[in-house]
């Protein structure tokens, strides 16, 4: 099988012997398609690493991007981000599922408490508001679970985690394997903190990226 890249490069050479592609003037053949392959590598992405997809998963999860009610103990939490393929292209529509513990580390088994199916925007875009999971005895670290699927794309499942974890001591670039469950220093992301001293609001952006299948 031709790789990908190869058959763009025979598709625009077609292209242009049929004359349907036509450069301005001063612009090579050769050198136009170079410029559209770099470009694309430029936008080019990695997949987001896999993690483990745990017990406490549910099917049916409701359409919510609020999961956390106006007197709900914990630090409040926002999540945003964008999903995107490998080429940078980003995929509206993915159904983003999250699930996750409360304050304390336990999750809703009965219901559907912390938990959601989300579908990104015509951007890729989606957020949630939530709390910040706590720790439970199973688990060393702080986590959102994810599965995010979209036609034509490899399913993802995965775990966002928080670099200001006091699982990390501060420094998660050089303790994030503290927790076994962590393979990846990618998935644990900066938090930041917006708000007042009485509204103190956690916020953190975690973009994902699918393979095509």
């Amino acid at each position: 099988m031709r790789n990908e890249r190869l058959t763009r490069r025979e598709s625009l050479l077609k292209c242009s012997a049929l004359g349907s592609l036509r450069l301005v003037p001063g612009l090579g053949l050769t050198q136009a398609i170079s410029a559209l392959e770099a470009q694309e590598r430029d936008r080019a992405r990695k997949p987001t690493p896999w993690n483990e997809i745990g017990p406490f998963y549910k099917r049916l999860a409701p359409n919510q991007a609020q999961l956390r009610a106006p007197n709900d103990p914990g630090l409040p939490l926002k999540v945003s981000g964008r999903v995107f393929d490998t080429r940078g292209d980003t995929l509206a529509g993915a159904k983003i599922e999250i699930w996750q513990a409360n304050h304390v580390g336990l999750y809703d088994l009965d219901g559907y408490r912390y938990r959601a199916g989300l579908l990104a925007g015509t951007a890729g875009e989606y957020s949630f508001d939530t709390v910040m999971p706590g720790h439970y005895p199973a688990r060393v670290c702080q986590h959102v679970h994810y599965l995010v699927t979209a036609p034509g794309h490899k399913p993802l499942i995965t775990q966002l985690y928080f670099a200001t974890d006091p699982v990390f001591g501060g420094d998660p670039d050089r303790n994030y394997s503290r927790d076994p469950l962590v393979l990846s220093r990618e998935l644990v992301r900066p938090v930041t903190l917006s708000g007042d001293p009485q509204a103190v609001q956690a916020n953190v952006s975690f973009e994902v990226v699918l393979e095509r299948q």
